[in-house]
């Protein structure tokens, strides 16, 4: 098997409604995500001979799922009142709602998802909250495997 990886960071706000920690408060991060893809087989031909993917392609298609999310108050549908988010985009504030609790595991996954969507044969995305604490998400994977 064949292995590739590439990086991308963003940096943005969230909060975890419903928690009763610290993360509960709006707070910022630099983002930093590891995607791994993988195949069997290399290409055969053509001027992507040699490879399973062009590096290229996938970094692009990381970085521009990071781009949407960069310098942005990420927010789970329904987690703030509508006067809320109306005064936030009053001051032009960027905001970016997403249909999932936004913490390290679901950014995982969501951009293993997004990736899958495009073509790429995704092993595994990491997302590193901090320095020292990440979350890995391994495609195909299902409890009790």
């Amino acid at each position: 098997m064949y292995y590739l990886k590439t990086t991308a960071s963003f940096d943005s706000a969230h909060f975890l409604a419903g928690y009763s920690g610290k993360c509960r408060n709006i707070h910022g991060h630099r983002w930093n995500v590891e995607v791994c893809v993988c195949g069997e087989e290399l290409q055969e031909s053509g001027e992507k001979r040699g490879m399973i993917v062009d590096f290229g392609d996938l970094k692009k298609a990381v970085r521009n799922i990071a781009d949407n999310l960069d310098h942005a108050l990420i927010y789970e549908k329904n987690s703030l009142k509508p006067s809320t988010v109306m005064a936030l985009e009053s001051e032009d504030f960027r905001l970016v709602e997403v249909d999932f609790r936004p913490t390290a595991e679901n950014f995982a996954c969501y951009f293993c998802e997004l990736l899958s969507l495009d073509g790429f044969n995704i092993s595994s995305v990491a997302v590193y909250e901090t320095p020292e604490n990440c979350a890995v998400y391994e495609a195909g994977r299902s409890d009790g495997e």
